[in-house]
């Protein structure tokens, strides 16, 4: 398995618009109806990726601690679901109930929206501001599958305690490591 790092999209970027499927509830979402009232975090993720599932529990924990603070978490897959079918829309689904997801878990099928973010690999991290205006991307902290490291999303959680308080954002960030994208 190749590690590929994050792109690191600069900062200050306004978010890309989307209106993509919630693979949950086969409802329509975009960035302007699922964004925070105090910032947004968009999470590159899939289900098949040892990275993602070495984190899938953080996440749904990180949702759900923020949720009440006025940050909203939304998922997206790009991934090719037809050379990688466990990424499918109806897995997707599946996984996204089987890991207490809170926030949409939404497909990019013709995955223009990745390429928009200039996302690469997955898990893959954006904080935005409640402007939409990118203050971090990197990693969710310095745990890998194997390296004894706990997972705790430091890294994401203090970007995201920054927009809460609006304080800024450390601007030295790590990129995040996992699978690439499976691109067409």
């Amino acid at each position: 398995m190749a590690l590929t790092p994050s792109n690191m999209l600069p900062l200050g970027t306004i978010a890309p618009k989307f209106n993509l499927i919630n693979t949950i509830n086969d409802t329509m979402v975009s960035l302007d109806e699922a964004k925070g009232i105090n910032g947004t975090v968009i999470m590159f993720i899939c289900n098949h990726c040892p990275f993602v599932k070495h984190v899938n529990k953080q996440l749904s924990q990180l949702a759900k601690d923020y949720i009440s603070k006025g940050i909203k978490c939304i998922a997206i897959s790009s991934n090719d679901a037809e050379k990688y079918p466990e990424d499918a829309p109806d897995k997707m689904k599946e996984h996204a109930i089987q890991h207490d997801y809170i926030f949409p878990y939404l497909y990019d099928e013709t995955q223009e929206v990745a390429k928009a973010f200039d996302a690469a690999c997955t898990p893959d991290f954006y904080v935005f501001d409640k402007a939409l205006k990118l203050v971090y991307r990197g990693q969710l902290d310095g745990s890998r599958p194997g390296n004894g490291i706990p997972v705790t999303g430091e890294d994401l959680r203090q970007a995201i305690d920054c927009v809460i308080n609006q304080k800024p954002v450390n601007e030295v960030q790590k990129p995040s490591i996992g699978c690439n994208i499976k691109w067409k």
